[in-house]
């Protein structure tokens, strides 16, 4: 993090003011965006906090368009989220985990908004019964009015983000998210209602200290996969490496520890998932929008992930993010250039 902390303190509101200072140009369609994102954020976090006595833990009993059991909360999330954006008048369309097909906006707002959103309403909702940290992961597009009136999954190219952040619902309530000008955390204090500037600047730590995958799927993974999470877990004093095992389940969780302490988060593809697990649109693309901003990188272990051009919506992919050397490590391990 920066040394320098003349920020720290302020709402999340007065900083999107504050960046929208470098944009004359700019009519305030972003700004309120961003606001619709994080009243969303907030009755989300009051919906998780208070799932237990309001009975809203547990399925519905249906599945979604991936296949897996839909959450009470996924859908009240969902729906939170939707209604928010869809009738704000800058966006025009959102993609989410829990719907099929693209949602777009009332067409008498369509013509004049700007903005294209695909989200993951709550991350990891399955873990929230036992009380594990889950999270909302939102990236953000800008629609070309000279193109389609109705935008496809080329728009939702990673380098063409012009934002990206995640809202972490654990012990403390955190909004992260970046702009391309740097990654800045929020806490939220519910004394006042609002999200307050606590990480400014935020930065991997040069030196990684967590390695995060499900280990469980080791007899799963190619030969290339197993040896890479070998060298993870194997220290090397002449590399300064001694890396310790964390994984939550929670991919926002996972994500934010690294981003705070260094280290490596992996979902690699496997015998039953050759085309990976994890979604393009809106897991894999806003998480390495935001790593690459804080000096780390995502990878499909082929390819950088915000270089992928998205084929369908639902896209899935295998994930490498986090700190730099660490995810260039799996890359050379899964094209043959390192070995054990």
């Amino acid at each position: 993090m920066s040394e320098s902390k003349p920020l720290l303190g302020i709402t999340v509101t007065q900083h999107i003011a504050l960046q929208q200072r470098a944009y004359p140009e700019a009519k305030g369609e972003f700004s309120q965006l961003m606001s619709e994102i994080i009243v969303a954020a907030k009755v989300i976090r009051n919906r998780v906090t208070l799932a237990g006595i309001a009975e809203s833990i547990g399925s519905t009993g249906e599945k979604n368009v991936q296949g897996e059991v839909v959450q009470v909360l996924d859908v009240i999330s969902n729906d939170i989220m939707l209604k928010r954006l869809l009738h704000s008048g800058v966006v025009c369309m959102v993609v989410s985990e829990e719907n099929e097909m693209q949602q777009y906006a009332p067409e008498e707002l369509m013509s004049t908004a700007k903005y294209a959103v695909a989200m993951d309403p709550l991350d990891g909702s399955s873990n929230i019964a036992c009380n594990i940290p889950v999270g909302t992961i939102f990236g953000i597009w800008k629609r070309d009015h000279a193109e389609k009136t109705h935008p496809g999954p080329d728009l939702f190219v990673g380098r063409k983000l012009v934002a990206a952040g995640y809202v972490l619902y654990g012990p403390s309530c955190m909004l992260v998210f970046c702009t391309g000008q740097g990654v800045h955390g929020f806490t939220y204090d519910p004394s006042v209602g609002e999200f307050i500037l606590t990480h400014e600047n935020m930065k991997f730590p040069a030196k990684p200290k967590c390695y995060s995958v499900n280990e469980a799927y080791f007899s799963k993974w190619d030969k290339s996969i197993q040896d890479y999470v070998t060298y993870l877990k194997t220290p090397d004093k002449a590399a300064g490496r001694n890396m310790t095992g964390r994984y939550v389940g929670s991919l926002v969780a996972d994500f934010h520890r690294n981003l705070l302490y260094g280290g490596v988060f992996a979902y690699p593809k496997d015998k039953d998932t050759p085309a990976g697990k994890l979604r393009l649109l809106y897991e894999a693309a806003p998480l390495s929008f935001i790593a690459e901003h804080a000096g780390g990188m995502g990878s499909s272990g082929e390819k950088n992930i915000l270089d992928i051009v998205p084929e369908s919506l639902h896209q899935r992919t295998p994930l490498y993010i986090g700190n730099v050397d660490e995810v260039r490590a799996a890359e050379d391990f899964i094209a043959g250039k390192r070995k054990l």
